[in-house]
């Protein structure tokens, strides 16, 4: 059977979908990197690169240079998704690994040295092409396991956004636009789903009108059952490189309000409502809009339409059996 070498920073929603599916497929060993400067991380990354048939690792940064260089020095083959952050280059609001040189180097040694690279959504794969020409870039789809992700029970008059609470985020992800558009609609409940990274909360709390819920992480359990109680989804971003969250939201039939930017309308269709990027009260009155609308039902044909998780399986394991032969 294929051993494949599976490198992964955090063990995010998205990452754990690849892991599990690979490992139906795959002889998988799961390696969660660590700090660049760890002598018993590396050492483990030269004996798992040399024993195994392929490395896949997730995101395009120095740890996928790591991998990607050993794998070339082994003769083995190398796969890296470079996805989001890996592949931004937004100085306006400091955002992605192509703004600084240094860490430039980097993504551009992987994307020109690995076997292949998965794009996550058509702009992704955009995105990836305007920095280089990689030996062989190939479009899967993220895909969402619509059998667990669906409505159950009455949608309450409640509106969500979920991402990391970090300095970053306030404008890359809209959390800030989102938290004062809340002011705008007083009777509606607004609830902010994300760990809390620095000390951005305290910002955003400062700013909060009465209506607005900062939860801090969730569970896995508790996220669904927040998607399930929600009537709509907010996704204000500056930059997506697909928008997971958003779409397991739409497949628990919120109605997505959304910014027309990277590759969110690739997710949305004409599904949701669109308003201008950094306008709260033009995020306000969408929102009232959506809270009055039926598009959720729509949302959800969207995802499993397009995006089932068969759909990137299915693709995934072709790709990697391709490249091996």
């Amino acid at each position: 059977m294929l051993k494949i070498l599976f490198v992964y920073q955090k063990p995010v929603s998205f990452v754990k979908v690849d892991l599990e599916i690979l490992q139906r497929h795959f002889d998988v060993i799961p390696h969660q990197w660590t700090r660049m400067g760890d002598i018993k991380n590396l050492l483990k990354i030269v004996k798992y690169v040399a024993n195994a048939d392929l490395s896949f690792v997730w995101f395009a940064g120095r740890h996928a240079a790591c991998v990607v260089f050993l794998s070339k020095f082994f003769r083995k083959k190398s796969i890296v998704v470079a996805s989001g952050y890996s592949v931004a280059n937004l100085p306006e609001i400091n955002y992605g690994l192509l703004i600084s040189p240094k860490t430039a180097r980097n993504v551009k040694y992987v994307l020109e040295n690995a076997n292949m690279i998965i794009a996550v959504s058509n702009f992704n794969k955009k995105e990836i092409l305007k920095y280089a020409h990689p030996k062989r870039l190939e479009l899967v789809y993220h895909g969402f396991d619509y059998n667990k992700y669906r409505p159950y029970g009455m949608k309450d008059n409640l509106v969500l956004s979920v991402g990391p609470v970090t300095n970053s985020n306030l404008k890359r992800k809209g959390l800030e636009t989102f938290v004062r558009a809340a002011k705008f609609l007083p009777d509606v409940k607004f609830v902010l789903i994300g760990r809390h990274i620095d000390d951005s909360i305290g910002y955003l709390k400062s700013i909060a009108s009465a209506n607005v819920k900062f939860t801090g992480f969730v569970s896995d359990e508790d996220l669904l059952k927040y998607y399930q109680r929600a009537k709509v989804y907010v996704q204000v971003s500056a930059h997506e490189g697909f928008g997971c969250s958003l779409a397991e939201a739409m497949l628990c039939e919120c109605v997505p309000v959304v910014t027309n930017r990277a590759a969110i309308p690739e997710v949305v269709g004409d599904t949701g409502f669109y308003v201008p990027y950094g306008d709260p009260r033009t995020t306000a009155e969408a929102i009232k809009e959506a809270l009055k609308s039926d598009k959720g039902k729509e949302a959800r044909e969207r995802i499993k339409r397009m995006f089932p998780i068969e759909r990137r399986e299915k693709e995934l394991v072709s790709e990697i059996r391709k490249l091996i032969r």
